[in-house]
């Protein structure tokens, strides 16, 4: 009898899975002149009913002249017919500031430890470029480049007023260099423990 109404129950399930309609729009990250077919990507489109090869070869085509691999935030509606509307945006924040500090990510810790480093000069310049963005439409430039700080707090990148000297700044991403290399080798360890625990 339970074993029964286990089976109804899975059934039903089964039925509600199969009516889950998925929007008409998209909003994804997908890197310039890299859209592949492969996951996550092609099933994201595919269960839209985008044509996957095309798509990937219409974005590599669209952003050809940018950097490969740089980072762009999409917007994708698909209408009843299968076409689309692309949408890419500017690079996300984060992008910019770890760019500017010569940084691949930001701090492990944000807020006790300090990551990179970058000046007021290139808050500057990235709310300039950022407020291209069809987001920050009629907002100040000074309102973007707080949000540009914000962001750089929040992963770890400290904002200075002074320029820093070649020299000073490439001691600091030497000691930086250290502080990963360990950090990433304590994360190793704990992680073959955690495997160990577990076999």
């Amino acid at each position: 009898m339970v074993l029964k109404k286990a089976v109804k129950g899975l059934k039903g399930a089964k039925k509600a899975v199969d009516k889950i309609k998925h929007p008409p729009f998209l909003s994804t990250y997908i890197h310039a002149g890299e859209a592949m077919p492969a996951p996550p990507l092609g099933p994201q489109l595919g269960q839209r009913n985008v044509q996957i090869g095309p798509f990937c070869k219409d974005f590599n085509e669209k952003t050809k002249d940018l950097k490969k691999g740089v980072p762009l935030p999409c917007r994708i509606s698909v209408n009843p017919d299968r076409t689309y509307k692309l949408v890419f945006h500017q690079p996300p924040v984060s992008y910019f500031l770890c760019q500017a500090a010569g940084i691949n990510k930001g701090a492990t810790d944000p807020g006790n430890e300090v990551a990179g480093k970058v000046t007021l000069k290139h808050v500057y310049e990235i709310a300039k470029i950022k407020s291209q963005d069809p987001i920050w439409f009629g907002v100040s430039l000074e309102k973007i480049c707080k949000s540009v700080i914000g962001t750089a707090h929040s992963i770890g990148i400290e904002v200075v007023k002074r320029d820093l000297t070649a020299k000073e700044y490439g001691a600091f991403l030497a000691e930086r260099r250290r502080i990963v290399t360990e950090q990433e080798k304590a994360l190793q360890e704990k992680k073959a423990a955690k495997l160990l625990r577990i076999s």
